[in-house]
């Protein structure tokens, strides 16, 4: 949950006007609670963008799922080549069976599970997003192998060493957050966006200030205006302090 200086930071930022937003590769029920813990009522974005819900309401604005005959198609890569795999509809998370991977992911993010046995037999609508769970050395090599195959049909990439993410091959974090610029009026000459993963490259390309944390990707860190001090010093905080302190004095 949020450390008290990080909601006093966000607190802060919003009292001068500002926006602050979510954007997330979570589910919208995962999310949601760190929403309500810092008070923020600005859409949030989920799914690596292919969700931007209200967090009041849990009214969807958008929601772009991956494309059913992709869909299985994708599972016909992960589940053959030894992954377990989560499957996200309707803000559930559903699995073929409740492997330790599946039990790991699950209670990092306190979200239930539901099992169906046979993904491909039993999915039958177009899910918001899967996920693929293993070895990160593995999931590295499988990465190269799945972006060839699908080549630009699917948003394919990892938000931690263990999860690598595909989506709807419309969506990205960066298309997430200017779904929400255009909804509240802002552009991207004004925002400043943090990231530390792969999925948040096009986030930071879409901004017009990137910040990226001391241990982010690589990627990250190339395309990143800014490096703060790392998730574990609260750098976010420290970042957003100085820019109210920047902005009272103006």
């Amino acid at each position: 949950m949020l450390r008290p200086r990080t909601r006093a930071a966000i607190a802060a930022t919003r009292e001068t006007g500002a926006h602050v937003l979510l954007v997330t590769g979570r589910m919208f029920r995962s999310v949601l609670p760190y929403a309500r813990a810092a008070d923020i009522v600005d859409p949030v974005v989920c799914y690596q963008g292919a969700v931007v819900a209200e967090p009041e309401t849990g009214r969807f604005l958008l929601h772009e799922p991956i494309p059913l005959e992709l869909a299985r198609e994708a599972i016909e890569q992960v589940v053959p080549a030894g992954f377990h795999l989560n499957c996200y509809v309707n803000d559930e998370l559903y699995v073929a069976e409740v492997t330790p991977e599946a039990r790991s992911y699950a209670d990092f993010q306190g979200l239930p599970i539901h099992p169906v046995g046979d993904l491909l037999t039993w999915l039958h609508e177009p899910p918001t997003k899967l996920v693929a769970v293993g070895d990160p050395e593995a999931l590295d090599g499988f990465a190269v192998e799945v972006k060839r195959h699908f080549d630009g049909r699917l948003f394919i990439a990892k938000s931690l060493p263990y999860f690598l993410e595909f989506a709807s091959p419309r969506v990205t974090k960066g298309t997430g957050l200017a779904f929400v610029a255009a909804h509240l009026g802002f552009g991207p000459e004004e925002t400043v966006a943090f990231g530390d993963g792969e999925n948040d490259v096009e986030l930071l390309e879409w901004a017009g200030y990137g910040v990226a944390v001391a241990n982010a990707h690589e990627r990250v860190l190339e395309l990143a205006d800014h490096v703060c001090p790392s998730v574990d010093e609260e750098g976010v905080a420290a970042v957003l302090e100085a820019w109210v302190a920047l902005h009272s004095r103006a």
